[in-house]
């Protein structure tokens, strides 16, 4: 049986110096594929399927810190309706590529810590490359 990666090792970075983004409690990477239906009369009762195009997106949530620098240039960008460079990486692989940020609310509870969350939607390619762990 092979190791099991524990969540709090696996880190989303932004920006060119992959700058990871402070007070993360959770992240979530989701990849789609559009279904494309083929069915036709021909094919005995069962529904075809092709591949189509394919979509990544990522969820993060966590607590505000106070002036860190990759939510500030991830606020910046959202201002800007700029492309953002992303990076998840966890055991031997590296998942990377520029997504808009497409929800970035914060949290303002009374009796609880300050909170944000943040929506990205990939524009492009998701890379995975392989990486060497020590």
């Amino acid at each position: 049986m092979g190791k099991k990666i524990a969540g709090v090792d696996v880190l989303l970075k932004t920006g060119s110096d992959s700058e990871v983004v402070g007070g993360q409690s959770g992240a979530t990477l989701s990849r789609s594929t559009n279904v494309i239906e083929v069915t036709s009369k021909d094919a005995n009762g069962w529904a075809e399927s092709l591949a189509g195009v394919k979509s990544w997106s990522v969820e993060c949530e966590g607590f505000l810190v106070v002036d860190d620098k990759a939510l500030d240039s991830l606020e910046e960008a959202w201002e800007n309706g700029e492309a953002v460079e992303l990076e998840l990486q966890y055991n031997k692989k590296k998942y990377s590529g520029m997504a808009i940020i497409s929800d970035f609310p914060n949290e303002f509870p009374q009796d609880d810590a300050v909170t944000f969350s943040l929506s990205f939607t990939g524009t492009g390619a998701l890379e995975k490359a392989a990486v060497s762990t020590p």
